[in-house]
């Protein structure tokens, strides 16, 4: 029994022994997971070994009084003149092996190609997932690095490739060709994001690097605002602003060819990962916050005002905007404690769908090029497929999918 103190007519317990410093370090560091998930072995059986490989069916959702109920959205102003009515499925389409993949919330494993290829990292290996055919290549495999960032460009041609040794190489996916070895970091390179020609990267040396891939001396500038680990870039459609996001809890926004951010935006009181500019409106952008900060916020980055936030009750791993013109939408896939995709209307922030399968955090997401059907990928070393919208042009996904929305199995390398 606990030593009792008494103080006045206040009994407060003796925190002698109590661990208080080791349980604020845990709740402060993304890559902790109070619940462990369950083992490989015991999720993937027999199959473990093989990658990106099409599991027996799609796990049922979780036992509930609605557990067949299929949850819907509509776009306010369409539904009142046509009172049509958007699905989405609680069930994943299709669910993938991803043996191997990286438990580490600070990178970004995955990106979706306008040209329907999946780029997945799994520890030293990129692998590349056709969305029309199913079929899977190895782009590149290295004997003693992490791959640690994805990212296309937005040709669908190219990829940069984020590396453990603070290095970033630039492929082409059509070749499968090696094309440069970008320098000037000296820790891993665990965000990138493309804007035309320059290829911007993250590292955990807190500082971004900008790269003119057209030049042979790349760097063209080296900002060095962040205190932390670098893990979320993004650039905005025009190319005009840069967000960037770290583990010192700081949203920077950066106006093209300049050194020091326009705006710091310090109210998250976690690591910012998720980044994500509204294709509607250029100026508006999402952010999302980690396990102890759990929100995802809206601002304007014209005038820098916070427009609104969502508590999101999860850390937040990934934010994408839908791509559907006819419905204004952001997508949100979380960690501790949930491990789902959310669906949020915008601007009322309602929820529409929550899109739960994983048993394991999501570490990132990306969205197909029609804007469709979104991927997750989790720490349960699972690739999942979520249908979002009705929104398909033909041969946009791979073909045999059956009438109850989980694909045919087959086992793809």
């Amino acid at each position: 029994m606990s030593h009792i103190e008494q103080t006045g007519d206040r009994f407060i317990p003796s925190r002698q022994g109590m661990e208080i410093n080791v349980s604020q370090y845990l709740l402060t560091k993304e890559n902790v997971e109070p619940q462990s998930g369950l083992l490989a072995e015991t999720i993937f059986g027999s199959e473990q070994g093989k990658i990106l490989s099409f599991k027996s069916k799609a796990p049922a959702p979780r036992e509930s009084s609605a557990q067949h109920r299929v949850l819907y959205s509509a776009n306010s102003a369409a539904a009142e003149k046509s009172k049509a009515t958007r699905f989405i499925s609680q069930k994943a389409e299709r669910v993938l092996d991803a043996p191997g993949i990286v438990d580490d919330y600070y990178l970004n494993l995955i990106d979706w190609s306008s040209t329907n290829y999946v780029a997945l990292a799994l520890q030293s290996t990129v692998y590349l997932w056709n969305g029309a055919t199913g079929a899977t290549t190895e782009l590149m495999s290295f004997d003693e690095k992490t791959v640690c960032s994805v990212n296309w460009h937005a040709d669908g041609k190219y990829i940069g490739v984020g590396l453990c040794d603070g290095t970033t190489q630039l492929w082409d996916a059509e070749t499968q060709k090696a094309l440069r070895n970008l320098k000037g970091h000296s820790a891993r390179v665990g965000a990138l994001s493309w804007a035309n020609s320059t290829l911007t990267t993250g590292s955990k040396d807190s500082t971004i690097i900008n790269h003119d891939v057209r030049i042979a001396e790349s760097m063209t500038s080296r900002l060095t605002a962040h205190s932390q680990e670098v893990c979320g870039l993004k650039w905005n459609a025009d190319g005009t602003q840069l967000a960037s996001g770290a583990n010192d809890n700081v949203v920077n926004v950066w106006d093209a060819n300049t050194i020091a951010p326009k705006f710091s935006f310090t109210e998250h009181t976690a690591s910012v990962k998720a980044l994500a500019w509204a294709p509607f409106q250029k100026d508006l952008l999402a952010t999302g916050g980690g396990s102890s900060d759990r929100s995802i916020k809206f601002w304007n980055t014209t005038t820098g005002a916070l427009l609104n936030t969502i508590d999101a009750q999860s850390q937040v791993s990934s934010l994408v905007w839908s791509k559907d013109s006819g419905c204004k939408e952001i997508f949100s896939s979380h960690g501790f404690s949930q491990n789902q995709v959310c669906v949020w209307q915008y601007p009322t922030l309602a929820k529409t769908a929550e899109l739960r399968g994983h048993s394991s955090r999501i570490l990132g997401m990306a969205q197909s090029p029609c804007g469709s059907v979104i991927a997750s990928a989790g720490a349960d070393e699972s690739l999942r497929f979520w249908k979002v919208s009705d929104n398909t042009p033909a041969k946009t996904v791979s073909k045999k999918v059956e009438a109850s929305g989980v694909s045919a199995v087959r086992h793809i390398r």
